[in-house]
């Protein structure tokens, strides 16, 4: 069984025990996470799509973590004009384990 979720404006693709990194939710650590913004719903042969969630699904999740991705290093140059900008990014993520899927 597995579910397609909408979060922080990504769509993932998760199973029951999957670990996946999100866009930042402000949670704690160890506490429970619970989306109702399922796009999809599959079970073996069954499918369920949403028109645009699918009714009475859910999906939850326990909050492992929160960090720093790996910096993004952004480099703007003109040529002959003598100009150069450099730029890093590092964007937050919430690590999350789903626990249970249901319809």
């Amino acid at each position: 069984m597995y579910a397609v979720i909408k979060t922080g404006g990504k769509q993932y693709r998760v199973e029951t025990g999957n670990k996946i990194k999100i866009e930042q939710v402000p949670a704690e650590i160890g506490s429970e996470f619970i989306t109702n913004q399922v796009l999809m719903l599959a079970d073996g042969d069954k499918i369920s799509i949403g028109k645009p969630l699918v009714n009475g699904a859910m999906v939850k999740a326990t909050i492992l973590g929160q960090g720093r991705h790996d910096k993004v290093r952004i480099f703007k140059m003109r040529r002959r004009k003598h100009y150069q900008k450099h730029q890093g990014h590092r964007q937050n993520y919430t690590e999350i384990q789903i626990t249970s899927i249901s319809a």
